[in-house]
C-alpha cells in the first residue's frame, strides 16, 4: 500500500510492505536526486558555515548556552523522526494535544508543590507532565474499541483546549512570577537550560531513536496500513500503544524543558517537508529527524544573532522550510517534465 496525498491510502495486491516504497504518485527519481543533492549541499555548507564561525560571537559565547542547543537539537531530531507517524496517519492534532496537556501537566505541579509548602511526597513538573500525556494516551487508546466513542479529532481537539486554558488557569494561581511561567512554558524556556535537563532529554532522545531504530518496521506496518499488519500477524496493539507512548514520553520531555510551541513545531512541520520531498517512509524518518535537529539548532543561532524569543525563532525557522519546499515543488515538477520530454524525444529519434 502506498499513500496519496490527494486521495488518501492506495491498496497494492500485496499487504504493507515498510521496505522503502512512493510516498505518492507524484515522486520521481528526480525529486530524489535533488533531495540527496540538497543534502549534501547543506553538508558542505554547514561544515563551511562551522569554519568560518569558530571565532565568532555565538561560539565564542557557546559555554553559555551549550546545555539549551543540545537539549533543542536532540528534542528536533527525536520529534522530527516521531511526526513522520502524525502526520502519517493525520493525527497533527495528537501533537497539539500532548504538548498543551503536558503544560498543564507541569503547571499542575507547580501549583501543587506551592500549596504542600515544599514537601518531599509531591511529584515535579517532569513527572506531571509525563502523568498528563499518559492519562491523555489511555483515553485514546480507550475509545478506539468502544462503539460509542467520540471521534478521535473531537476527543483530542477538547484535551487541546483543556491545556490550553488549563495552563492559563493553574498558571494565574502559581505563586511568584505566574506570568513569566505561563510564557515560558507556552512559548518554550530554551534560552537556559539547566544541565541535568539536558542531560535526561538527551537521554530520553537515544533510548526512543533506538526503539523507532529498532522497531521501524512495525511502526510503519500500523501507521501505514493496520489491516495488513494485522493480517500479518504483526502485535498490532502493542506496536499502536508503543508508538503513541513513545510519542507521549517525547512531548513530554520536551514540553517540560522548551515549552509547547517548539515542542509542536518539531513534531510536525520537518515531517511535513520530508513526506513531500522523500520518495519513501524509510528516507523520510532520516530527512525528518535530520531537519528538526537543523531547525532546532540554527532557530537557536538566529535567536541569539537577532534577539528574537528562542522557542519562537525555531518553530519559524521550521516553518521558513515548509514554505520553502512548497515554492521549490513547482520548480521540481518542471525540471521532471523537461528531463522526461526530452528522453522521450530520444527514444523517439532513429
Amino acid at each position: 500500500m502506498t499513500l496519496d496525498h490527494a486521495t488518501g491510502p492506495r491498496h497494492s495486491a500485496s499487504p504493507v510492505n515498510p521496505h522503502p516504497r512512493p510516498l505518492g504518485r507524484d515522486h520521481s527519481t528526480v525529486e530524489a536526486v535533488a533531495l540527496f543533492s540538497l543534502l549534501a549541499l547543506g553538508q558542505i555548507c554547514f561544515v563551511a558555515w562551522l569554519s568560518s564561525e569558530r571565532d565568532g560571537e555565538f561560539f565564542g559565547a557557546f559555554e553559555l548556552f551549550e546545555d539549551a542547543v543540545y537539549a533543542s537539537t536532540a528534542a528536533g531530531a527525536l520529534l522530527g523522526v516521531l511526526g513522520v507517524y502524525v502526520v502519517v496517519r493525520r493525527l497533527v492534532f495528537l501533537s497539539a494535544a500532548l504538548s498543551q496537556i503536558a503544560g498543564l501537566g507541569s503547571m499542575s505541579a507547580l501549583y501543587i508543590a506551592s500549596l504542600a509548602g515544599g514537601s518531599g511526597w509531591v511529584f515535579g513538573p517532569r513527572t506531571g507532565a509525563l502523568v498528563a500525556t499518559a492519562l491523555l494516551v489511555l483515553v485514546i487508546a480507550s475509545e478506539r474499541n468502544r462503539s460509542t466513542r467520540l471521534p478521535r479529532d473531537s476527543v483530542l481537539g477538547l484535551a487541546y483546549l483543556i491545556g490550553a486554558a488549563g495552563v492559563l488557569v493553574v498558571g494565574a494561581k502559581v505563586p511568584g512570577e505566574s506570568q513569566e511561567i505561563i510564557t515560558s512554558t507556552l512559548f518554550g524556556s530554551a534560552v537556559a537550560v539547566l544541565p541535568g535537563d539536558r542531560e535526561s532529554l538527551v537521554q530520553v532522545a537515544f533510548v526512543l531513536l533506538g526503539l523507532h531504530v529498532w522497531w521501524w518496521r512495525g511502526f510503519v506496518a500500523v501507521s501505514v496500513d493496520p489491516e495488513g499488519a494485522r493480517v500479518r500477524g504483526l502485535p498490532t496493539v502493542l506496536l499502536e500503544v508503543t508508538l503513541l507512548a513513545s510519542l507521549a514520553i517525547a512531548v513530554s520531555a520536551t514540553s517540560r524543558v522548551l515549552g509547547a510551541l517548539p515542542t509542536f513545531a518539531y513534531s510536525v512541520l520537518p515531517a511535513m517537508v520530508a513526506i513531500r520531498l522523500a520518495p519513501n517512509i524509510a528516507l523520510a524518518l532520516v530527512v525528518a529527524g535530520a531537519l528538526g535537529a537543523f531547525g532546532a539548532f540554527f532557530g537557536y543561532y538566529l535567536a541569539f544573532e537577532f534577539e528574537l524569543p528562542v522557542g519562537a525563532a525555531q518553530a519559524g525557522l521550521c516553518a521558513a522550510l515548509v514554505v520553502l519546499v512548497e515554492v521549490m515543488r513547482p520548480v521540481l515538477s518542471g525540471l521532471r517534465y523537461l528531463i522526461g520530454s526530452r528522453t522521450s524525444a530520444a527514444r523517439s529519434q532513429p
